[in-house]
């Protein structure tokens, strides 16, 4: 695996490559950051290149322009970069946000996004549980600072104004994923102010566009979604789908919520491998 940073304009976004083969570029949510991808991609390295790209604002990814935090923004930064490392045709996996900002880049890069992958991710007309309030408090000054002693606390990272409605099995918010992603919200510099101005910069009036936009994402596209998911639910994903033209398919997962290819990785990557080979 090798890992770098390359800055593009006033962006500078944090990558990660790991094995061989053709490219499949991961897009995460937030506040995340691409590390979330390690369980899916230990089961595709063998047989793809995996790249990852921190969205900015979030994981080791940030700029110095308010447009590059914004969904078009980011967009433009990741396709500039994947020039830059000489990245190729490849497959375009994202879940949340990272669902979102993928469907900007392949919007557009269509000759380059030969297939897309979304899972659990935002619907046109849709406003996930409490984003748009956050939203709201990230405009106000030291709102980052009240996130940081509420992250401290287990109760509010438990429910579901927090990570409750992430994971099925809760069990998750400890340990690995608590050291890879909160921890780093509260003491790396610059983290968690990065993560309120990518709040600030979520415009979902562009994200409604999308219902009419999907229609020009021709390249096949497949569905896998936590079935149980509360912030993006089942049956809104499945009205969606007359929105794209090349519906590739649509998995759900019992027992399965907003960040289910962290509890259930190896069926990720067994979806993914087949629909990009």
């Amino acid at each position: 695996m090798t890992e770098g940073t390359t800055r593009v304009g006033a962006a500078s976004v944090r990558w990660r490559r790991d094995g061989t083969g053709p490219a499949i570029v991961f897009l995460h949510g937030f506040p995340l950051s691409g590390e979330t991808w390690d369980g899916v991609i230990a089961g595709l390295r063998d047989r793809f290149t995996c790249w990852t790209l921190d969205l900015i604002g979030l994981g080791g990814s940030s700029s110095t322009a308010d447009e590059d935090y914004a969904s078009p923004g980011q967009a433009r930064a990741f396709a500039r970069v994947l020039s830059e490392l000489g990245v190729g045709p490849f497959a375009l996996v994202g879940n949340d946000t990272g669902g979102w900002m993928a469907r900007e880049l392949a919007l557009l890069d269509p000759r380059r996004v030969l297939r897309l992958v979304l899972t659990n991710t935002e619907i046109p007309g849709h406003r996930p549980p409490w984003i748009p309030t956050y939203q709201v408090l990230a405009q106000l000054p030291g709102t980052a600072l009240v996130f940081a002693q509420l992250l401290k606390l287990s109760a509010f990272r438990r429910s579901s104004l927090g990570f409750g409605g992430c994971f099925h099995d809760l069990g998750h918010l400890d340990g690995p994923f608590h050291a890879r992603f909160v921890e780093p919200l509260l003491h790396a510099p610059g983290r968690l102010d990065g993560a309120m101005r990518f709040l600030r910069e979520m415009k979902f009036a562009r994200l409604d566009e999308f219902a009419r936009l999907h229609r020009e994402l021709t390249m096949p596209t497949l569905f896998v979604w936590g079935a149980d998911d509360p912030t993006f639910p089942e049956p809104r994903a499945r009205a969606m789908l007359p929105q794209f033209p090349n519906v590739a398919g649509f998995h759900a997962l019992p027992d399965a919520k907003l960040f289910f290819y962290e509890e259930h990785p190896v069926e990720l990557a067994r979806l993914v491998r087949a629909f990009a080979c």
